[in-house]
């Protein structure tokens, strides 16, 4: 029962949900760091909605089709990193404030270090972790007090993944720290 509880943690706190919560935290708490509603709708459709679009489209993109679990991973690693890419775009030539620059960059950054560690040089690092730990340093970053208070989610994604042996401690730590590096680089880049 623990381990089904464990699985159904982790579903929900998929990067687009937390980036999704996230981005609406920020906006209701201060909209003014979208510069408008159309930057804040926009940070919707590339942090959540993009990356979210692969499982959907899986079945009928032929070379993922029938690669399972494994394939819709890739997929979504793909799609999320092109939204974040769209969102970087997006960001700079529509002049949206730094506030939402810094979040894309922050995203692009972490999808990059993560491919980077996981494909290439083979040092797997947690994904999951990456995108629970991202947007609660993002909202400590704005003064949120609830990014303080999302850590215990932090802990619980943790424990869930350590429970049905998704990844290693030092994976966790790896993927955490690859959002706090990435939000160190976007804030002075």
């Amino acid at each position: 029962m623990t381990g089904k509880f464990a699985g159904i943690i982790r579903k929900f706190t998929v990067a687009p949900i937390m980036a999704f919560i996230m981005l609406v935290i920020l906006y209701l708490k201060d909209s003014s760091l979208f510069g408008g509603f159309t930057n804040f709708i926009l940070s919707i459709l590339f942090l959540t909605i993009f990356p979210l679009l692969a499982y959907p489209l899986q079945p009928f993109i032929k070379q993922y089709k029938n690669k399972g679990r494994e394939g819709q991973r890739t997929l979504a690693m793909i799609f999320a990193v092109a939204g974040y890419i769209g969102g970087c775009l997006s960001g700079f030539l529509l002049h949206a404030p730094k506030s939402i620059r810094i979040i894309y960059l922050c995203y692009l950054l972490s999808g990059a270090l993560i491919t980077l560690f996981n494909k290439f040089l083979h040092l797997r690092a947690s994904g999951h972790a990456c995108g629970v730990t991202g947007p609660l340093i993002i909202l400590m970053y704005f003064r949120m007090t609830a990014g303080y208070l999302g850590v215990p989610i932090l802990a619980v994604v943790w424990w869930a993944s350590l429970k049905i042996r998704r990844h290693t401690i030092w994976q966790l730590i790896g993927g955490s720290m690859i959002s706090i590096v990435s939000l160190g680089i976007a804030v002075y880049m």
